[in-house]
Protein backbone atom coordinates (compact mmCIF):
# COMPACT_ATOMS: atom_id res chain seq x y z
CA UNK A 1 0.00 0.00 0.00
CA UNK A 2 2.75 2.43 0.98
CA UNK A 3 4.69 1.48 -2.14
CA UNK A 4 1.67 2.32 -4.32
CA UNK A 5 1.19 5.66 -2.53
CA UNK A 6 4.89 6.52 -2.99
CA UNK A 7 4.76 5.66 -6.69
CA UNK A 8 1.60 7.71 -7.17
CA UNK A 9 3.07 10.73 -5.37
CA UNK A 10 6.28 10.41 -7.39
CA UNK A 11 4.26 10.35 -10.61
CA UNK A 12 2.24 13.40 -9.57
CA UNK A 13 5.35 15.34 -8.52
CA UNK A 14 7.20 14.46 -11.70
CA UNK A 15 4.22 15.35 -13.89
CA UNK A 16 3.75 18.72 -12.20
CA UNK A 17 7.48 19.35 -12.42
CA UNK A 18 7.54 18.70 -16.15
CA UNK A 19 4.33 20.64 -16.89
CA UNK A 20 5.26 23.79 -15.00
CA UNK A 21 8.92 23.74 -15.95
CA UNK A 22 7.89 23.43 -19.60
CA UNK A 23 5.44 26.34 -19.15
CA UNK A 24 8.18 28.50 -17.67
CA UNK A 25 10.54 27.64 -20.53
CA UNK A 26 7.84 28.39 -23.12
CA UNK A 27 7.03 31.74 -21.50
CA UNK A 28 10.69 32.71 -21.48
CA UNK A 29 11.00 31.80 -25.14
CA UNK A 30 8.00 33.93 -26.12
CA UNK A 31 9.00 37.01 -24.18
CA UNK A 32 11.87 38.10 -26.39
CA UNK A 33 11.84 41.68 -25.19
CA UNK A 34 12.92 40.83 -21.63
CA UNK A 35 16.30 42.16 -20.49
CA UNK A 36 19.24 39.78 -20.85
CA UNK A 37 19.84 39.89 -17.10
CA UNK A 38 16.30 38.68 -16.41
CA UNK A 39 16.74 35.76 -18.80
CA UNK A 40 20.02 34.79 -17.17
CA UNK A 41 18.42 34.97 -13.73
CA UNK A 42 15.59 32.68 -14.83
CA UNK A 43 18.05 30.27 -16.44
CA UNK A 44 19.94 29.85 -13.18
CA UNK A 45 17.20 27.65 -11.71
CA UNK A 46 17.66 24.09 -12.98
CA UNK A 47 15.43 21.60 -11.09
CA UNK A 48 17.07 18.49 -12.57
CA UNK A 49 20.55 19.70 -11.65
CA UNK A 50 19.52 20.61 -8.10
CA UNK A 51 17.83 17.23 -7.59
CA UNK A 52 20.92 15.37 -8.79
CA UNK A 53 23.16 17.47 -6.55
CA UNK A 54 20.95 16.56 -3.61
CA UNK A 55 21.09 12.79 -4.11
CA UNK A 56 24.69 12.54 -5.40
CA UNK A 57 27.88 12.52 -3.36
CA UNK A 58 29.79 15.77 -2.79
CA UNK A 59 32.90 17.24 -1.17
CA UNK A 60 30.92 19.37 1.28
CA UNK A 61 27.85 19.42 3.49
CA UNK A 62 25.54 22.19 2.25
CA UNK A 63 22.67 23.08 4.59
CA UNK A 64 21.10 26.27 3.19
CA UNK A 65 21.78 29.52 1.36
CA UNK A 66 20.53 33.04 2.07
CA UNK A 67 21.57 35.47 -0.63
CA UNK A 68 25.34 35.26 -0.90
CA UNK A 69 25.66 33.43 2.41
CA UNK A 70 26.06 29.64 2.17
CA UNK A 71 25.91 27.52 5.32
CA UNK A 72 28.17 24.60 4.46
CA UNK A 73 31.06 22.53 5.75
CA UNK A 74 33.84 21.88 3.21
CA UNK A 75 35.54 18.50 3.56
CA UNK A 76 39.20 17.47 3.10
CA UNK A 77 40.33 16.78 -0.44
CA UNK A 78 42.92 14.01 -0.78
CA UNK A 79 44.16 13.42 -4.33
CA UNK A 80 47.11 11.62 -5.86
CA UNK A 81 48.81 12.61 -9.07
CA UNK A 82 51.90 10.76 -10.33
CA UNK A 83 53.61 14.04 -11.15
CA UNK A 84 52.72 15.89 -7.91
CA UNK A 85 52.27 13.05 -5.44
CA UNK A 86 49.66 13.31 -2.67
CA UNK A 87 47.93 16.65 -2.10
CA UNK A 88 45.71 17.39 0.90
CA UNK A 89 43.67 20.60 1.25
CA UNK A 90 40.19 21.86 2.05
CA UNK A 91 37.52 21.81 -0.65
CA UNK A 92 36.90 25.49 0.19
CA UNK A 93 40.03 26.24 -1.87
CA UNK A 94 38.21 25.07 -5.02
CA UNK A 95 34.94 26.94 -4.59
CA UNK A 96 33.51 29.02 -7.45
CA UNK A 97 35.83 27.47 -10.03
CA UNK A 98 39.05 28.45 -8.26
CA UNK A 99 42.30 26.63 -9.03
CA UNK A 100 44.49 25.46 -6.16
CA UNK A 101 47.73 23.49 -6.26
CA UNK A 102 47.06 22.50 -9.87
CA UNK A 103 43.53 21.21 -9.26
CA UNK A 104 40.00 22.47 -9.67
CA UNK A 105 36.47 21.15 -9.19
CA UNK A 106 34.60 20.32 -12.38
CA UNK A 107 30.95 19.43 -11.61
CA UNK A 108 32.01 18.03 -8.24
CA UNK A 109 34.90 16.03 -9.67
CA UNK A 110 38.50 16.97 -8.84
CA UNK A 111 40.56 17.33 -12.02
CA UNK A 112 44.13 18.43 -12.73
CA UNK A 113 44.71 21.62 -14.72
CA UNK A 114 47.64 23.08 -16.61
CA UNK A 115 49.26 26.50 -16.19
CA UNK A 116 46.44 28.14 -18.19
CA UNK A 117 43.75 26.68 -15.94
CA UNK A 118 42.54 24.19 -18.56
CA UNK A 119 41.89 20.54 -17.76
CA UNK A 120 45.01 18.44 -18.21
CA UNK A 121 43.76 15.32 -19.97
CA UNK A 122 47.13 13.57 -19.62
CA UNK A 123 47.18 13.77 -15.80
CA UNK A 124 45.61 10.82 -14.05
CA UNK A 125 44.10 11.91 -10.72
CA UNK A 126 43.19 9.37 -8.05
CA UNK A 127 40.64 10.92 -5.70
CA UNK A 128 40.53 9.35 -2.21
CA UNK A 129 38.87 12.34 -0.54
CA UNK A 130 36.61 12.20 2.49
CA UNK A 131 33.33 12.96 0.72
CA UNK A 132 30.09 13.55 2.62
CA UNK A 133 29.00 9.93 2.07
CA UNK A 134 32.23 8.66 3.61
CA UNK A 135 32.11 11.09 6.53
CA UNK A 136 28.47 10.31 7.23
CA UNK A 137 29.12 6.56 7.16
CA UNK A 138 31.94 7.04 9.68
CA UNK A 139 29.65 9.11 11.91
CA UNK A 140 26.84 6.54 11.61
CA UNK A 141 29.24 3.71 12.42
CA UNK A 142 30.55 5.64 15.42
CA UNK A 143 27.00 6.28 16.62
CA UNK A 144 26.16 2.58 16.20
CA UNK A 145 29.24 1.40 18.11
CA UNK A 146 28.83 3.90 20.95
CA UNK A 147 25.12 3.15 21.28
CA UNK A 148 25.50 -0.64 21.30
CA UNK A 149 28.53 -0.71 23.59
CA UNK A 150 26.68 1.51 26.07
CA UNK A 151 23.69 -0.83 26.04
CA UNK A 152 25.93 -3.91 26.34
CA UNK A 153 27.70 -2.39 29.36
CA UNK A 154 24.33 -1.85 31.04
CA UNK A 155 23.48 -5.51 30.56
CA UNK A 156 26.86 -6.55 31.95
CA UNK A 157 26.39 -4.33 34.98
CA UNK A 158 22.71 -4.91 35.77
CA UNK A 159 21.92 -8.18 34.02
CA UNK A 160 18.26 -9.10 33.69
CA UNK A 161 17.41 -8.16 37.28
CA UNK A 162 17.02 -4.43 36.55
CA UNK A 163 14.43 -3.01 34.17
CA UNK A 164 15.87 -1.46 30.97
CA UNK A 165 16.21 2.31 30.89
CA UNK A 166 17.10 5.02 28.39
CA UNK A 167 18.28 3.82 24.99
CA UNK A 168 18.35 0.27 26.33
CA UNK A 169 14.58 0.47 26.75
CA UNK A 170 14.16 1.68 23.15
CA UNK A 171 16.58 -0.73 21.46
CA UNK A 172 15.69 -3.95 23.31
CA UNK A 173 12.22 -4.35 21.68
CA UNK A 174 13.80 -3.81 18.25
CA UNK A 175 16.43 -6.48 18.90
CA UNK A 176 13.73 -8.86 20.12
CA UNK A 177 11.64 -8.09 17.03
CA UNK A 178 14.52 -8.84 14.65
CA UNK A 179 15.26 -12.06 16.54
CA UNK A 180 11.64 -13.31 16.62
CA UNK A 181 10.43 -12.04 13.22
CA UNK A 182 13.58 -12.33 11.11
CA UNK A 183 16.11 -14.67 12.70
CA UNK A 184 14.04 -17.57 14.05
CA UNK A 185 11.51 -17.93 11.17
CA UNK A 186 14.20 -17.92 8.46
CA UNK A 187 17.19 -19.55 10.17
CA UNK A 188 15.59 -22.00 12.57
CA UNK A 189 17.88 -23.52 15.17
CA UNK A 190 20.92 -21.73 13.69
CA UNK A 191 19.56 -18.22 14.24
CA UNK A 192 21.92 -17.35 17.12
CA UNK A 193 24.95 -17.83 14.87
CA UNK A 194 23.77 -15.12 12.46
CA UNK A 195 22.08 -12.67 14.82
CA UNK A 196 25.20 -10.46 15.31
CA UNK A 197 25.45 -9.92 11.54
CA UNK A 198 21.72 -9.41 11.02
CA UNK A 199 21.46 -6.90 13.87
CA UNK A 200 24.54 -5.01 12.64
CA UNK A 201 23.12 -4.76 9.11
CA UNK A 202 19.67 -3.74 10.37
CA UNK A 203 20.86 -0.95 12.69
CA UNK A 204 23.56 0.31 10.30
CA UNK A 205 21.03 0.72 7.47
CA UNK A 206 18.43 2.18 9.84
CA UNK A 207 20.81 4.78 11.28
CA UNK A 208 21.98 5.86 7.81
CA UNK A 209 18.37 6.04 6.58
CA UNK A 210 17.27 8.27 9.47
CA UNK A 211 20.37 10.50 9.45
CA UNK A 212 19.90 10.95 5.69
CA UNK A 213 16.53 12.61 6.33
CA UNK A 214 18.19 15.53 8.13
CA UNK A 215 18.42 18.49 5.70
CA UNK A 216 21.98 19.00 4.46
CA UNK A 217 23.13 15.45 5.14
CA UNK A 218 23.99 12.79 2.58
CA UNK A 219 21.62 10.17 1.22
CA UNK A 220 24.09 7.34 1.90
CA UNK A 221 21.64 4.45 1.42
CA UNK A 222 20.60 6.07 -1.87
CA UNK A 223 24.13 5.53 -3.20
CA UNK A 224 24.44 2.43 -5.38
CA UNK A 225 28.05 1.84 -4.25
CA UNK A 226 26.93 1.66 -0.61
CA UNK A 227 24.14 -0.82 -1.28
CA UNK A 228 26.42 -2.84 -3.56
CA UNK A 229 29.00 -3.31 -0.78
CA UNK A 230 26.26 -4.40 1.65
CA UNK A 231 24.93 -6.84 -0.95
CA UNK A 232 28.41 -8.25 -1.58
CA UNK A 233 29.00 -8.78 2.15
CA UNK A 234 25.64 -10.55 2.48
CA UNK A 235 26.49 -12.62 -0.61
CA UNK A 236 29.75 -13.75 1.01
CA UNK A 237 27.89 -14.74 4.20
CA UNK A 238 25.33 -16.64 2.13
CA UNK A 239 28.02 -18.50 0.17
CA UNK A 240 29.89 -19.43 3.36
CA UNK A 241 26.65 -20.90 4.72
CA UNK A 242 26.04 -23.26 1.79
CA UNK A 243 26.60 -27.01 1.90
CA UNK A 244 26.85 -29.95 -0.49
CA UNK A 245 23.08 -30.50 -0.31
CA UNK A 246 22.47 -26.94 -1.54
CA UNK A 247 24.90 -27.17 -4.47
CA UNK A 248 23.61 -30.65 -5.35
CA UNK A 249 20.15 -29.19 -5.87
CA UNK A 250 21.60 -26.33 -7.92
CA UNK A 251 23.68 -28.44 -10.32
CA UNK A 252 21.30 -31.41 -10.51
CA UNK A 253 17.72 -30.55 -9.43
CA UNK A 254 16.03 -33.76 -8.25
CA UNK A 255 12.83 -35.10 -9.76
CA UNK A 256 13.19 -33.23 -13.06
CA UNK A 257 13.48 -34.56 -16.62
CA UNK A 258 16.96 -34.13 -18.09
CA UNK A 259 15.90 -31.55 -20.69
CA UNK A 260 14.32 -29.45 -17.90
CA UNK A 261 17.49 -29.73 -15.81
CA UNK A 262 19.57 -28.36 -18.71
CA UNK A 263 17.39 -25.24 -18.69
CA UNK A 264 17.01 -25.00 -14.92
CA UNK A 265 20.69 -25.30 -13.93
CA UNK A 266 21.85 -21.98 -15.51
CA UNK A 267 18.71 -20.26 -14.21
CA UNK A 268 19.46 -21.44 -10.66
CA UNK A 269 23.11 -20.42 -10.94
CA UNK A 270 22.10 -17.00 -12.23
CA UNK A 271 19.66 -16.65 -9.33
CA UNK A 272 22.28 -17.51 -6.71
CA UNK A 273 25.22 -15.58 -8.14
CA UNK A 274 23.50 -12.49 -9.56
CA UNK A 275 19.76 -12.07 -9.02
CA UNK A 276 19.73 -12.42 -5.22
CA UNK A 277 22.63 -9.97 -4.59
CA UNK A 278 21.18 -7.58 -7.18
CA UNK A 279 17.77 -7.67 -5.48
CA UNK A 280 19.38 -6.70 -2.17
CA UNK A 281 21.38 -3.92 -3.81
CA UNK A 282 18.73 -2.36 -6.06
CA UNK A 283 15.73 -2.57 -3.72
CA UNK A 284 17.34 -0.49 -0.96
CA UNK A 285 18.94 1.95 -3.41
CA UNK A 286 15.80 2.57 -5.48
CA UNK A 287 13.44 3.06 -2.54
CA UNK A 288 15.70 5.52 -0.70
CA UNK A 289 16.47 7.53 -3.84
CA UNK A 290 12.77 7.69 -4.78
CA UNK A 291 11.81 9.15 -1.41
CA UNK A 292 14.43 11.89 -1.57
CA UNK A 293 13.47 12.75 -5.16
CA UNK A 294 9.79 13.10 -4.18
CA UNK A 295 10.66 15.43 -1.29
CA UNK A 296 12.95 17.52 -3.49
CA UNK A 297 10.35 17.71 -6.28
CA UNK A 298 7.71 19.11 -3.95
CA UNK A 299 10.16 21.74 -2.70
CA UNK A 300 11.19 22.59 -6.26
CA UNK A 301 7.55 23.27 -7.19
CA UNK A 302 7.69 26.42 -5.01
CA UNK A 303 10.49 27.85 -7.14
CA UNK A 304 8.91 26.72 -10.41
CA UNK A 305 5.68 28.52 -9.54
CA UNK A 306 7.74 31.45 -8.26
CA UNK A 307 9.52 31.70 -11.62
CA UNK A 308 6.10 32.04 -13.27
CA UNK A 309 4.80 34.55 -10.72
CA UNK A 310 5.94 35.53 -7.20
CA UNK A 311 2.29 35.40 -6.07
CA UNK A 312 1.94 31.86 -7.41
CA UNK A 313 5.16 30.86 -5.66
CA UNK A 314 4.06 32.19 -2.28
CA UNK A 315 0.54 30.82 -2.78
CA UNK A 316 1.72 27.31 -3.54
CA UNK A 317 4.28 27.28 -0.71
CA UNK A 318 1.89 26.01 2.02
CA UNK A 319 0.71 23.17 -0.25
CA UNK A 320 4.28 22.19 -1.12
CA UNK A 321 5.42 22.32 2.50
CA UNK A 322 2.42 20.23 3.63
CA UNK A 323 3.18 17.52 1.08
CA UNK A 324 6.88 17.64 1.99
CA UNK A 325 6.14 17.14 5.69
CA UNK A 326 3.77 14.30 4.85
CA UNK A 327 6.40 12.53 2.74
CA UNK A 328 8.97 13.07 5.51
CA UNK A 329 6.78 11.09 7.91
CA UNK A 330 6.33 8.40 5.26
CA UNK A 331 10.12 8.31 4.78
CA UNK A 332 10.64 7.69 8.50
CA UNK A 333 8.45 4.61 8.16
CA UNK A 334 10.28 3.62 4.97
CA UNK A 335 13.61 3.96 6.81
CA UNK A 336 12.55 1.22 9.24
CA UNK A 337 10.82 -0.80 6.52
CA UNK A 338 13.79 -0.93 4.15
CA UNK A 339 16.19 -1.90 6.95
CA UNK A 340 13.75 -4.68 7.90
CA UNK A 341 13.34 -5.87 4.27
CA UNK A 342 17.10 -5.99 3.60
CA UNK A 343 17.70 -7.92 6.82
CA UNK A 344 14.79 -10.29 6.18
CA UNK A 345 15.92 -11.07 2.63
CA UNK A 346 19.47 -11.67 3.85
CA UNK A 347 18.20 -14.07 6.52
CA UNK A 348 15.92 -15.76 3.99
CA UNK A 349 18.76 -16.32 1.50
CA UNK A 350 21.04 -17.63 4.27
CA UNK A 351 18.30 -19.99 5.44
CA UNK A 352 17.82 -21.28 1.88
CA UNK A 353 21.54 -22.02 1.63
CA UNK A 354 21.43 -24.71 4.32
CA UNK A 355 17.76 -25.67 4.14
CA UNK A 356 16.98 -29.39 3.90
CA UNK A 357 20.25 -30.74 5.26
CA UNK A 358 20.33 -34.53 5.03
CA UNK A 359 19.18 -36.28 8.17
CA UNK A 360 18.42 -33.07 10.06
CA UNK A 361 14.97 -31.67 10.67
CA UNK A 362 13.37 -29.28 13.06
CA UNK A 363 10.27 -29.89 15.14
CA UNK A 364 8.77 -27.13 17.32
CA UNK A 365 12.07 -25.25 17.34
CA UNK A 366 14.05 -28.31 18.47
CA UNK A 367 16.71 -30.00 16.38
CA UNK A 368 15.93 -33.65 15.56
CA UNK A 369 18.47 -36.04 14.01
CA UNK A 370 17.23 -39.04 12.04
Amino acid sequence: MLNKISKSLLLVAFSLLMVFFSAVSYAQEKQGNEPVEAKKEAAKFDPAKLIMEHIMDAHEFHFFSVGDFHAKIPLPVIVYNQAKGVSVFSYAKLEEGAVYDGYKSEEGKIVAVDADGKIDETAKVIDISLTRNVVQMILSLTLLVVLMIGIANKYKKNGSMVAPSGWQNAIEPVITFVRDEVGKPNLGHKYEKYMPYLLTVFFFILINNIVGLIPGTANVTGNIAFTMVLAVISFVVIMLSTNSHFWGHIFWPPGMPIFVKVILIPVELLSVLLIKPASLMIRLFANMVAGHIIITCFIMLIFIFGAMSPVAGWGFSPVSIAFTVFIYFIEILVAFLQAFIFTTLTALFIGQSFEGEHGEHELNGEEVHI
